[in-house]
């Protein structure tokens, strides 16, 4: 194998090699941390990397392989946490100065997931503090950048696992999404992300607003997100969110193509603005999808934004973060978080209540709205990545992030799964995404399409960063 890039290769590759002795998971496992040495003082992906637990793991697995006894396909396999989940030996900073590096003692229940199938826990990925925002920055550790162009943001939340999944500092990666934390980063870096079925990939401690949190892979192929799937995708009883029923095997339909499948293709969702060249490429991909087999009909799903229903959920969760911290540590947090908390407090018990009947019925339009399409398509962000170090686009006029990325959060409110997608570039070289949203508990069909897509029009991946272009 002297002439294989083990840093290159992704978890279907890795276990074919492990299988034949032709590479060994300490090998791959010392290619994935010697790309995070490369690359990360230009992109900061990595907040924390564990190289001797990591390395030791990684003898573990070797030795299970040689012996034909490993855990499960993704034994060996390199695997990348946010810095907002819990793993043992690893501190949980979440992007915030009121945190200390104390170490973990316990996993939370997909670190634990995946260590039990034999994955090698690198490290841990930046988040902004407490994954407030949709851009990846905080006073601990700085701002992540995008692999495309340092200058540029990778989105947010999950920035830094989306950055890592750019340029393969490990294979599969774990992010959260919240208002579109996973799908957001993936539009922005040119990567495959995934929010599954609320519950279906369970989390404890709860997030910030645990009814709108979904944890999810970030990975370079609808492959490798199924493997990593089939292994955090199961009940946890630690979770009171947590629900059964997931797929026995996340990627049954992989290759079943696209013919049958009827894909309701909304450009703005009715109300959305939409930069000229990010509509471009996610019509291209409209009409990729026809070309494949599939029924492509455009039409908008009919409601209004949901802006002010998300922001009453989120901006709330803020204030509740905020008053459960002390006066000297509230000196310490985000600007942004303490704004969008004070902006809750002129809010009453009563227009949470409204908000939350309003996301019923929301959940119920879409719900609905899928029994005439099996799939929903959209543009994933509005925009091309900006800026590093702003919430939004400079001299935009906007105010929060939620205004650039219209198309995510609706789908959390809904709770239905979501996926972003590449499919192709603009004329500065960025990445474009587009979405594709089923039903609840249709993950598998989303996964389907998904995968016939990239099949069609695998994507391209940024070459080594240059650390002298970090803003």
């Amino acid at each position: 194998m002297s002439d294989t890039d083990l840093g290159n290769l992704d978890a279907g590759r890795l276990e074919q090699l492990f299988q034949r002795g032709e590479a060994s998971p300490l090998e791959a496992t010392r290619a994935a941390l010697d790309r995070i040495e490369r690359f990360n003082d230009a992109v900061n992906a990595y907040v924390f990397v564990d190289r001797e637990g990591a390395e030791s793991a990684a003898r573990a697995s070797t030795r299970r392989w040689g012996q034909g006894e490993p855990l499960s396909p993704i034994d060996g396999i390199p695997v990348s946490m946010k810095d907002l989940a819990e793993v043992a030996g690893m501190p949980v900073r979440s992007g915030s100065l009121t945190t200390s590096n104390a170490r973990c003692e316990h996993d939370c229940p997909p670190a634990r997931m995946l260590r039990e199938a034999g994955a090698i826990l690198l490290g841990k990925t930046n988040t902004p503090e407490f994954g407030w925002k949709a851009v990846t920055d905080n006073k601990v550790f700085g701002a992540t950048c995008n692999p495309w162009d340092t200058r540029l943001t990778p989105g947010g939340s999950s920035g830094g696992a989306a950055a890592a999944a750019a340029l393969n500092m490990g294979v599969l990666h774990q992010g959260g999404d919240s208002g579109g934390s996973v799908r957001i980063p993936a539009a922005f870096t040119g990567v495959f992300g995934f929010k599954p079925t609320y519950g279906w990939t369970p989390q404890w401690p709860p997030a910030t607003e645990p009814t709108l949190s979904h944890l999810g892979p970030i990975t370079r192929s609808v492959e490798d997100a199924v493997r990593m799937l089939n292994v955090i995708g199961r009940y946890d009883y630690r979770d009171p969110y947590a629900v059964r029923g997931q797929p026995e095997d996340w990627g049954a339909d992989l290759d079943q193509g696209l013919h049958g499948l009827r894909i309701a293709y909304s450009p703005t969702l009715g109300y959305a603005e939409v930069d000229e060249q990010i509509a471009a490429r996610v019509r291209e991909a409209a009409r990729d999808l026809e070309r494949l087999g599939a029924e492509v009909v455009e039409v908008h799903p009919g409601f209004e934004s949901p802006l002010e229903i998300f922001q009453k959920l989120w901006f709330t969760a803020s204030l509740d973060l905020c008053q459960q911290t002390s006066d000297e540590q509230r000196e310490l947090l985000d600007p942004g978080l303490l704004a969008n908390a004070r902006t809750a407090e002129r809010w009453s018990a009563l227009d949470l209540f409204r908000a939350l009947t309003r996301r019923a019925e929301l959940t119920g339009r879409l719900e609905h709205f899928n029994q005439d399409y099996h799939l929903l398509m959209t543009p994933s962000v509005a925009i091309e990545p900006f800026e590093v170090g702003h919430e939004v686009p400079p001299g935009s006029g906007m105010r929060d992030w939620e205004e650039w990325a219209p198309f995510s959060y609706p789908f959390n409110l809904s709770q239905q799964p979501a996926a972003s997608v590449p499919c192709g570039f603009t004329e500065r070289g960025l990445p474009v995404g587009f979405q594709l949203a089923g039903g609840k508990h249709d993950d598998v069909r989303v996964l389907r399409a998904c995968h016939a897509y990239m099949q069609a029009h695998p994507p391209r991946f940024p070459s080594a960063p240059d650390p002298v272009e970090m803003a």
